[in-house]
């Protein structure tokens, strides 16, 4: 409902642009917050203060113009101007009764905005090499993907989520070392894991696996043959187990791309034509380069090896380029934190390329570290150990582990306590909303056994919803579009848990404190009203998220 303060502000904007205080591409996201001290207003905006350096002039020189700019609305008070330029907007009595009406009319749309109408946006994220299990860091990635693709929907963009398979090159050479020698070991022969190879308990089942199919039929086979049949053996069978982990986490993709197939395809070989058609490749030392640093990189990168091999930088270029190709408006890369310094070099090879560099957004997601009690688990690499994203799913279950990968900044490191995410309290955040949810279903449950049903949108009184616990809710409601908005604009799902852990809050605080079924129907009535919205807002933001939304528990 506060989308009726995002429209005003969106408005002033567009006529602050119109009229030249602010440059045409200034494009803030429009953030609402509940300010902390009673008299500031029902909302509060920073938006003057983002607009003060691209207007010249300080945030509340700004902010008097936007006021001047915004129509006058018979839901709206008032707009104060506070501080170094914060907007204070005061809603009329009116506005709370359009509010309740609105959720319980929208039910499972309320929260959805048309801010991407029209916008095609591609998500490529998890993209984890064949030649292992996802481990606990891609749970993270895949949850943060996910939940991004999810809001940018939510927004009305049109998206395609992408998962980019690197199935060329030396890693994949390892890996059909490593399946040979384990395949051999299965036999008892002699043979060593190559030095770097996997080691991971999983090529031993593939071993074992590949034995009772194909029988003893590639031990004597020349090398180069059967470690080519084990690479291709490996990296089909580990995809298909990544698919299958993913499908479990409710994490689905409308395009696979394959590495081999960029090269297969010519496309590679079609980009590296166009940087040197730009003038932007060079031979040295017997390679081949690209100016990356023309374009803003710390150095430039080699594109083809002195044993004419190309590089993985070389698909990265070809792979990203047939993206900007493919018509998309805005492209979102997902990845690990370890990626950071490849980020410059690739925004650097698209410039190279003719591509601007802001249509690609790279989203770094840092490092999870698991927990039990509080204490660290041993997620040592050694011998090809570590913690998959399977183990997590089969001690917590999907909702926690995607609400809990969810809880911090993707820039933050995040602690993953597997025993918290297990509690049936408090405690435990993923419970403590989804025990808020259950609790509204219980209520209304109550409620239909004694004669009462939520009132139709038309006919709620919200006359009596006069308590704070009320009015805060009725506030925290209202903002649900907002968060929804903000985190698709700024890439940032970490938003809607801080937003769904506060409602959950206010409505636990408000149940233990008031009766809803009071012994005045007209109450009772507009308070199952409220719940009711409390219900729809909270249903909303877990589906966001990925995560259910259970009736009872």
């Amino acid at each position: 409902m506060n989308k009726d303060v995002m429209d005003l502000l969106h408005a002033a904007l567009r006529a602050a642009k119109a009229d030249g205080l602010v440059p045409e591409q200034a494009d803030p996201p429009v953030l609402l917050e509940v300010p902390k001290r009673a008299g500031q207003g029902d909302f509060a905006s920073t938006m003057a203060m983002a607009l003060a350096k691209d207007a010249g002039k300080n945030g509340r020189e700004v902010a008097e113009q936007l006021t001047r700019y915004m129509p006058k609305e018979p839901w709206l008070e008032r707009v104060d101007i506070a501080g170094p330029g914060y907007l204070n907007f005061t809603m009329a009595p009116s506005y709370w009764h359009r509010l309740l009406a609105n959720i319980l009319e929208q039910g499972g749309a309320y929260g959805g905005s048309t801010i991407g109408a029209g916008r095609r946006v591609q998500v490529e994220f998890v993209s984890a090499n064949p030649t292992g299990p996802l481990h606990v860091g891609h749970g993270r990635i895949a949850a943060v993907g996910d939940t991004l693709a999810r809001l940018l929907e939510a927004t009305g963009h049109t998206v395609e989520r992408e998962y980019y398979i690197n199935d060329l090159g030396k890693q994949m050479i390892t890996l059909g070392q490593s399946l040979l020698a384990r395949y051999r070991q299965h036999f008892g022969r002699e043979a060593p894991i190559p030095e770097g190879g996997y080691q991971g308990e999983y090529l031993r089942e593939l071993a074992k696996e590949m034995a009772e199919n194909e029988g003893a039929r590639w031990l004597d086979e020349p090398e180069e043959e059967a470690q080519r049949y084990c690479t291709q053996i490996a990296s089909q069978r580990l995809l298909a187990s990544i698919r299958e982990d993913l499908d479990r986490f409710g994490v689905g993709f409308d395009v696979w791309t394959s590495e081999v197939a960029l090269h297969l395809d010519g496309k590679v070989e079609q980009a590296l034509k166009r940087l040197r058609e730009a003038g932007h490749l060079y031979e040295e030392e017997g390679a081949t380069w690209v100016r990356t640093m023309t374009f803003g990189d710390d150095k430039n990168r080699v594109v083809i090896r002195q044993n004419g091999q190309m590089t993985y930088f070389a698909s990265d270029l070809a792979y990203h380029l047939d993206k900007y190709e493919r018509g998309f408006d805005e492209i979102v890369d997902v990845w690990g934190a370890d990626h950071h310094g490849y980020a410059p070099r690739v925004w650097a090879g698209m410039e190279a390329l003719g591509r601007p560099r802001d249509r690609l957004k790279i989203v770094l997601v840092q490092l999870v570290a698991l927990l039990r009690h509080g204490k660290p688990v041993s997620m040592s690499t050694r011998a090809g150990e570590f913690v998959t994203l399977r183990d997590v799913l089969d001690e917590v279950g999907r909702d926690a582990a995607r609400f809990f990968f969810l809880m911090r900044r993707c820039d933050n490191a995040l602690d993953f306590d597997l025993e918290l995410a297990k509690a049936k309290s408090e405690d435990n955040p993923v419970y403590y909303v989804q025990y808020a949810h259950a609790r509204l279903c219980s209520m209304q449950r109550q409620s239909a056994d004694r004669g009462l049903a939520v009132p139709a949108p038309s006919e709620i009184d919200p006359a009596p919803l006069t308590l704070p616990e009320e009015q805060g809710l009725l506030r925290q409601l209202s903002l649900y579009p907002a968060v929804i908005e903000a985190s698709a604009q700024l890439l940032e799902p970490h938003r809607v848990i801080f937003y769904l852990q506060e409602v959950a809050g206010l409505l636990h605080a408000y149940y233990n404190k008031h009766r809803v079924l009071t012994q005045d129907r007209t109450c009772s009535l507009a308070r199952l009203a409220l719940m009711q919205a409390v219900r729809t807002v909270l249903a909303n933001g877990l589906t966001v998220l990925g995560v259910a939304a259970p009736e009872r528990m």
